[in-house]
């Protein structure tokens, strides 16, 4: 029996070592634009917003076709043209977004560009974008917060940061929301606020206790004592 207790307190102490672990490398290493958050993003802006661009009638057919030309170059990863055009027939999405602010494709334009600034490593235009759209939808708005709140943590500006993703998890989008949460409880850690990044683990762990988020989440609390 106390072997067996002893390996479940090794394991345990494994789990918060992986937990501070994961939490440093997070804070120190998130240089890699392909993340797994920044990934599931970009997922979801393709499924939500190709919907726009192909099914729902728009009400300026010329930013329509716009749009879907940059989307062709957004789905093949090439975020230069999909965000700035190519010397033929595609004007980019930054082009839409400013030229046509007033209509709802011009506003999708803006976080596609957003997300295109993202992937290419330009923080602050992926921000003056991203902040540039709006909309009435429980997926793509938090999904549009919480990669501003990745691009904020880029630039180490974690005020910010904490403040787009609390505003991502606050949607209750059982996606987005615990995967917000855990990285304001990772900002806050590196800020020094352990009551703050406690109360977010916590909030992982009773609101959304089946998330992938969810799991070791003890561990995280535990850094957080």
């Amino acid at each position: 029996m106390a072997k067996k207790k002893q390996t479940v307190e090794d394991q345990n102490l494994e789990n918060v070592q992986e937990a501070l672990n994961t939490t440093s490398v997070w804070i120190e290493k998130n240089q890699n634009k392909l993340t797994w958050a920044v990934t599931i993003v970009v997922a979801l802006v393709v499924g939500a917003l190709a919907l726009n661009t192909y099914v729902i009638k728009p009400k300026a057919v010329e930013v329509n076709d716009e749009n879907a030309k940059a989307v062709a170059y957004f789905m093949q990863g090439d975020w230069e043209k999909a965000l700035n055009g190519d010397d033929a027939e595609c004007i980019g999405f930054q082009t839409i977004a400013d030229e046509y602010k007033c209509f709802q494709s011009g506003k999708l334009a803006a976080l596609y560009a957003g997300v295109c600034y993202y992937q290419m490593g330009q923080f602050e235009d992926a921000i003056e974008y991203l902040d540039k759209f709006s909309a009435d939808d429980l997926t793509i708005e938090p999904a549009a917060l919480q990669l501003m709140g990745d691009a904020y943590v880029q630039m180490e500006d974690y005020a910010k940061a904490v403040k787009a993703f609390e505003g991502a998890a606050e949607s209750g989008n059982e996606l987005i929301a615990p995967m917000s949460l855990k990285k304001v409880g990772f900002v806050y850690l590196e800020l020094g606020n352990k009551a703050a990044a406690k109360k977010a683990f916590e909030t992982i762990k009773t609101d959304y206790p089946a998330s992938t988020e969810a799991q070791n989440i003890e561990a995280y609390i535990a850094i957080a004592e």
